[in-house]
């Protein structure tokens, strides 16, 4: 193939061809043309030699030139494609460094292989193109639904043609049993826009939560005004979701609006997710009572809430039991993603039979180790004492308003508290002594003798072995693993140190060995107090 005036708008022609086929820009075809060209034009002068190839938009004229660059006469490195100042004085009248010399040489005739050659540079090109142009295109469509056309299955993966690109639907994206044939219309979900080294990746969905929302953005007008908005969303795909909805307009009520005339918008919703159940929530910033109404269609008794371990207990009658934890815990489970938190479900009879349970179990604390009869110790745990440190530590007015207790009664019920708390004390403290426990520890303020004790059976003796310790390790905390909250039991964590109360100590720890410079410390103490101030 001869760069001959018979084929120079050929050129031109053929790039706008391919440029029209594939959606892409012309020029990007006509430099994939000049790169080939060049490298055609390399085989055939000389690969050390420098030569370019431009060719002109509008006549299709394609020039080839060498071009030579001025450079300092100890960065020469190809003779053949540099000079120096000195040489470069014949042929211009005042070189600098990085002039270059341009000289015309003859086009080139493509030989067969030469051909090939640059027929594989420029459907290179062409291809990369197409690829940056469609992930330019999905990148900014990501979290948004689209409409395709089934193409093929592989290995129950659906390949959907989305117009400027193809998408693929994985086998654990597809609802249920869903089978699809091609040219099948099918809706999706862009989950993820993704560059590899094959080309832009567009992932689709049906089961994520964002699907359904995305949906209901489409049949509400008032949610996507912003009237409505979805707080949470969870998902058992094919079979049961929950949506939680608040409403900024007090005349507009947010399930009544998802609902829509006779269920015809949630209906529409339904259908798309092949008879997907659907309850609409009304959020609530009160967790409570979100998670009561999370629970629906069962009926709860009582709510009880401990933030700092994320877990939440709810009290039922004991028929709504089967129907608050669902087929096979659905409901219980759509509840606790929906508010995120851990839920324990138990019966009223469950929950009375634990309370006395409880009830017993201080009771025979306080008549074993204060030396009381029954009556006494339950009139202590009735008025809410749980411990011997409330008792012997409480200001004696809350024992003195207690039927039957007077001043007598308060001071040696107190005094045997101490009495006992101390003994213990000692006690602890000489087994962790035992145990190996150091005064550098053991004068560290802060911890209690059980508290040593305890980290001493851990196999944390010095003020050393405590700095290295985390705060989760005393406190204890919660890991997710598999999608399930898994608890990580603390050192410390049975005499109630909070996460914070472990960070603190481990912290004071690190800076009386000088592991951690305390004005370091100073700017976050001071960021803690100034939140603290505005709460």
């Amino acid at each position: 193939m001869a760069i001959t005036s018979a084929n120079q708008l050929e050129l031109l022609q053929t790039a706008e061809a391919v440029a029209r086929e594939k959606m892409i820009d012309p020029d990007l075809v006509i430099q994939a043309m000049e790169e080939s060209l060049a490298r055609a034009a390399k085989s055939r002068y000389g690969s050390d030699l420098d030569i370019r190839v431009k060719i002109d938009r509008k006549t299709g004229r394609a020039t080839f030139a060498r071009i030579r660059t001025v450079v300092e006469d100890e960065l020469i490195e190809n003779h053949h494609a540099q000079l120096t100042v000195k040489q470069a004085k014949s042929y211009l009248a005042d070189p600098k460094i990085g002039d270059e010399i341009i000289d015309e040489v003859p086009p080139v005739d493509l030989g067969r292989i030469a051909a090939q050659s640059a027929k594989q540079v420029i459907l290179q090109k062409v291809r990369e193109a197409e690829r940056d142009r469609q992930y330019d295109e999905f990148k900014d469509r990501k979290g948004t639904i689209i409409n395709g056309v089934v193409k093929r299955e592989e290995y129950g993966n659906i390949i959907v043609d989305i117009g400027r690109g193809e998408g693929i639907l994985r086998r654990n994206e597809k609802i249920g049993r869903e089978s699809y044939r091609p040219n099948d219309r099918i809706r999706a979900y862009i989950k993820d826009v993704r560059r590899e080294a094959r080309g832009p990746q567009v992932f689709l969905s049906r089961t994520d939560p964002q699907f359904m929302a995305e949906l209901f953005k489409m049949e509400v007008p008032e949610i996507y005004d912003g009237i409505i908005e979805i707080k949470a969303v969870a998902r058992d795909p094919g079979s049961r979701a929950k949506i939680a909805v608040i409403s900024y307009d007090n005349s507009i009520d947010p399930v009544g609006a998802c609902v829509g005339m006779r269920g015809s918008r949630v209906q529409a919703v339904v259908n798309e997710l092949q008879g997907e159940k659907i309850d609409i929530i009304p959020w609530n910033q009160d967790q409570a009572t979100f998670l009561v109404n999370a629970l629906q269609p069962a009926e709860v008794s009582k709510v009880v809430i401990d933030e700092e371990a994320g877990k939440i207990e709810v009290v039922v009658p004991d028929e709504q039991l089967s129907l608050a934890i669902g087929r096979r815990g659905q409901n219980v489970r759509l509840a606790s993603q929906l508010t995120g938190l851990d839920i324990d479900i138990m019966t009223e009879a469950d929950e009375s039979a634990r309370r006395q349970a409880e009830f017993a179990e201080r009771t025979n604390l306080f008549m074993e180790t204060l030396d009381i009869d029954e009556m006494m110790a339950q009139l202590l745990v009735s008025e809410g004492f749980t411990n011997l440190e409330e008792v012997a530590y409480v200001d004696p007015e809350e024992l003195l308003s207690i039927d039957g207790f007077d001043e007598d009664t308060a001071a040696e019920l107190q005094a045997r508290a101490r009495d006992h708390l101390e003994e213990a004390n000692r006690k602890a403290l000489e087994s962790a002594r035992a145990l190996g426990l150091e005064d550098s520890l053991a004068n560290f303020e802060g911890l209690t003798p059980q508290m040593l004790e305890a980290l001493a059976k851990d196999g944390i003796k010095t003020l050393e072995d405590f700095a290295t310790c985390a705060d989760w390790e005393l406190a204890g905390g919660w890991t997710t693993v598999n999608g399930q909250r898994v608890k990580d039991e603390g050192v410390l964590e049975k005499f109630d140190v909070s996460l914070e109360e472990a960070q603190h100590l481990v912290m004071t720890a690190r800076v009386m060995l000088g592991w951690v410079d305390p004005t370091e410390l100073a700017p976050e103490a001071a960021e803690e107090e100034e939140t603290e101030g505005e709460a």
